[in-house]
């Protein structure tokens, strides 16, 4: 009976996940209730966006808010190097102005749903609550403060959240559970299908810079605001450049765990260490006004051995979370929302919330989400030839098609096969002018797999 339950649905965890399922949840009639641990704003790290998140913003009515905000526009993507090495006995036809250093504009392939040339750079705190307060504007009721500790499976067709709100423990039966708890893993942890990744075990220690000159950074004045990567001469470190505002800018240093624990977990020195490796960049962050302390983020890559049950669903970073180099954190949390709501409404219709109902979500994400695995396991061993294939118009529109985060639909792009071809060839070959400098990051097939 329909008083046996409190709200159709109820989701663990407010941000950009959470929000966007209960929005698309909301819109189709359905009595959501999402339950937020934190008081928002607060601070997140993960702010450039990819355009596969314009779709889903125009389809919960959201866009205009954002655009309302007036965070910084993304209209692009490059990759800086100090690296000058030789590039003429490989076989790419890369441009004239060199190579180690590339840039895509998102404006060069058109993207279905994605109707302007840019994304967005955010403040994910001011960003994250535009999202919620736009769920409860659509009917979602939301309880922030509030901590689900756990969920009581023990009926599967009336799952309970076992709430804290203040000093008291109340429990909150729902039709089925949504979790979109962020790297806290809520159902992850408490079901124990958590599987730390066994290749990408990173360390990111990230702050923000006032008055940062981009300008300088760039190779273009009009590319001054892209996301920048910037290649370190050190194994497996990358820094990462994202406008916040006119002035203010993310800067972070991501490394392999190994690495920073090797730096005693001195946030302040690591960071610098490894910046200076970059004279160029560490001058210019040298001349700014450093606004928040250093803040390390760990643990950042895993899976679950299952992402559906029955009356749950996992959704965003509580599902899976893989390497940020690609900005992909936020477009994969919006993205399976959508896929999860489409599934959880025709569940909801059918009035079954078992497991089998969720297969098209669990195939979807899995495929998209293994892509994006797969291009940055490449990416890693490549190091900077993978600029080579950006440049390179045999591969050029597949390498933007990924780095828009278009990768839920259709086959493998094929410029996933050269790079995997290439690497497999360099390694093979003792004397390659690149073999003893490929990336030592190694993932397997079953790695990619883990769902």
């Amino acid at each position: 009976m329909a008083d046996d339950y409190k709200y159709d649905v109820g989701v663990i965890g407010g941000g950009p996940a959470g929000s966007t399922v209960a929005s698309y949840l909301a819109k189709a009639g359905l009595d959501v209730a999402v339950f937020e641990s934190e008081m928002f704003p607060r601070e997140h790290v993960g702010e450039s966006l990819v355009p596969a998140t314009t779709p889903v913003l125009h389809e919960i009515g959201a866009l205009d808010k954002i655009e309302a905000a007036g965070f910084p526009r993304k209209y692009g993507a490059a990759w800086t190097s100090a690296d000058s090495r030789p590039t003429a006995p490989l076989d790419f036809h890369v441009s004239s102005h060199g190579w180690g250093v590339a840039e895509i504009s998102y404006h060069e392939r058109n993207q279905r749903g994605v109707d302007r040339p840019y994304s967005f750079h955010v403040d994910r705190g001011k960003f994250d609550l535009i999202l919620l307060k736009h769920a409860e504007e659509l009917g979602a009721s939301v309880f922030s403060g509030v901590r689900v500790n756990r969920v009581d499976f023990t009926d599967p067709d009336r799952p309970v959240l076992e709430t804290t709100m203040g000093r008291t423990r109340v429990p909150i039966p729902v039709r089925m559970v949504v979790d979109a708890s962020g790297r806290q893993t809520q159902l992850g942890n408490q079901l124990k299908i958590k599987v730390s990744d066994p290749v990408f075990n990173q360390y990111a220690i990230h702050t923000w810079f006032e008055g940062l000159d981009r300008e300088s950074l760039a190779r273009d004045h009009a590319q001054s605001d892209y996301i920048h990567v910037h290649f370190l001469p050190l194994e497996d470190t990358w820094v990462w450049q994202i406008p916040i505002t006119d002035t203010i800018t993310s800067i972070g240093v991501v490394t392999q765990k190994e690495r920073f624990k090797a730096a005693k977990d001195d946030l302040e020195t690591f960071f610098w260490d490894s910046v200076r490796s970059r004279p160029d960049l560490y001058d210019s962050l040298q001349a700014c006004k450093r606004l928040r302390p250093f803040k390390s983020e760990g643990d950042y890559s895993y899976a679950m051995r299952q992402i559906a049950g029955d009356g749950m669903l996992l959704i965003g970073d509580a599902a899976r979370f893989v390497d940020p180099i690609f900005s992909s954190g936020v477009s994969v949390a919006m993205n399976s929302a959508r896929f999860a709501a489409a599934d959880i409404v025709a569940a909801a219709k059918a009035g079954d919330f078992r497991r089998p109902r969720f297969d098209n979500y669990v195939d979807t994400l899995r495929r998209g989400v293994n892509s994006w695995y797969d291009f940055i396991s490449i990416y890693y061993r490549l190091n900077i030839l993978f600029t080579a294939f950006i440049d390179d118009p045999r591969y050029r529109n597949d390498v933007i098609r990924m780095l828009q985060g278009d990768v839920y639909d259709g086959e493998e792009p094929p410029a996933l096969g050269a790079m995997r071809d290439f690497v497999a060839a360099v390694e093979a070959d003792p004397d390659h002018l690149w073999h003893d400098r490929l990336g030592n990051l190694k993932a397997s097939a079953s790695a990619a797999a883990l769902f």
